[in-house]
């Protein structure tokens, strides 16, 4: 196939993809300054421009594909300003981001996604579903970072609305890295063929001193605040056992196969107890059972001055592995003799990899990627973990997916007040083991 053929396969590709229940073609080639159907482009879309969002955008435009930033979206100015100047700086020749193509506010990702092929949604994961909605409403390819929802309904959304890109023929990436990277795919070729037998128990951990804290700031209203320092609110971050850890349960849930018909765990706040820490814990231990009968224990923290771990075991009927972000990927016998060993020098940065194939799929008119049913049932298997530790409860896959506990702010506004609010001195209510209800 020559390249005019490719391109031309790759246009139709983005035009069918693009079809909406009805038969109506959504005009995805049309914005100010004009781009007419000739062009073989790849136009991107960010939406949420913080720092992850700018990191995704920076991993986009490093592809080797023709593509170029051409709407950015998000709720705060400076936000947006920051990140349009660093992918500017970086970009130029791939930034084509005029003032009036950088949307503010609540609303603002409806019109950024209206001018893409392609979205990437980096916002923080509360707003992820709603998100997720519109860019396959609206028949767009997608990158989304992890996690991407917080809670039941939120999942439920995630789910439906995957079942209509595929139909639609969508590439969906979600940013569960390790499943692009090199050690973790290599490992798992050889798992699945058998190397160390049925998996029936494992650790997974993601053990550290804890991330950013975003100080409460004059003038600043409850939902502003919230927002800016969203870590720490469930309806946007889900707790670190959903936002960061859930890259470790998603290998459990790969290794398995399957997703656990339980969960059950203890978690606290022992450490980050002030009021700028809003509500969530600060360390989780659950343990994942499958329908096999197989237990995966899970432990993550956030405490200052301890030991760090992140990474992931697990033990099988011939034998173990050992698994990390830092390029291991070892398998051995059940006498310690090693089966296999990935080099950890020279591999290729998953956060780049993710991007590449995605972008390659969608130049070559391929439908390869249909990454947002499973992420998201892993992103819900550490939900569940939340739920299980909050409530001293153990928690059953099938009832906690059909709960109506919706924790999303029944308005959205700079005025309106979030669902959880701190009382007089600026605390905010935490959840109690035996009282607090989740389901």
């Amino acid at each position: 196939m020559n390249n005019e053929e490719l391109r031309e396969k790759r246009r139709e590709f983005l035009k069918s993809s693009a079809l909406i229940a009805g038969g109506v073609l959504l005009n995805q080639f049309a914005f100010a300054g004009g781009h007419t159907s000739t062009d073989d482009t790849i136009k991107i879309a960010l939406i949420g421009c913080g720092d992850r969002g700018t990191g995704a955008a920076f991993q986009a435009l490093s592809t080797t594909q023709n593509v170029k930033l051409v709407a950015m979206a998000d709720a705060f100015q400076d936000r947006m300003d920051n990140s349009y100047k660093v992918l500017f700086d970086k970009f130029k020749d791939k930034v084509d981001v005029p003032k009036e193509r950088r949307f503010i506010g609540f609303e603002a990702y409806k019109q950024a996604i209206a001018l893409a092929d392609v979205v990437l949604l980096v916002t923080p994961p509360g707003f992820r579903p709603g998100h997720f909605e519109e860019a396959v409403k609206q028949g767009k390819h997608v990158f989304m970072e992890k996690p991407v929802a917080v809670d039941s309904p939120g999942i439920r959304r995630v789910l439906a609305a995957a079942e209509i890109a595929k139909q639609k023929k969508l590439n969906v990436v979600v940013g569960l890295q390790r499943r692009y990277q090199t050690n973790y795919t290599e490992t798992m070729k050889r798992i699945e063929d058998g190397a160390i037998g049925e998996i029936y128990s494992g650790q997974v951990y993601w053990n550290s001193g804890g991330v950013w804290v975003k100080k409460r700031q004059a003038q600043q209203t409850e939902m502003e605040y919230q927002m800016r320092n969203w870590y720490y609110f469930n309806w946007l971050c889900g707790d670190h056992i959903v936002e960061q850890h859930v890259h470790n349960i998603d290998i459990a849930n790969w290794i398995k196969g399957a997703y656990p018909v339980s969960v059950q765990g203890t978690g606290s706040r022992a450490w980050r107890t002030g009021k700028d820490y809003g509500e969530i814990y600060d360390n989780h231990a659950v343990e994942l059972t499958y329908a096999d009968g197989a237990v995966i224990y899970s432990q993550c923290r956030h405490f200052e001055g301890t030991e760090n771990r992140v990474d992931e075991s697990f033990q099988g009927t011939k034998g173990k592995a050992y698994l990390s972000a830092g390029n291991h990927g070892i398998l051995s016998d059940h006498k310690g003799k090693e089966i296999f060993s990935h080099p950890t020098k020279g591999n290729k940065n998953p956060y780049q990899t993710e991007h590449d194939e995605l972008f390659a799929a969608i130049a070559k008119g391929e439908f390869k990627f249909s990454d947002a049913e499973r992420g998201a049932k892993s992103c819900f298997t550490s939900i569940i973990g939340r739920y299980a530790t909050y409530s001293g409860q153990t928690i059953k896959w099938d009832e906690a997916l059909n709960a109506d506990n919706s924790l999303f702010p029944a308005e959205l506004s700079w005025t309106a007040n979030p669902k959880l609010m701190p009382d007089e001195h600026g605390l905010y209510p935490i959840p109690t083991p035996g009282k607090t209800k989740v389901i």
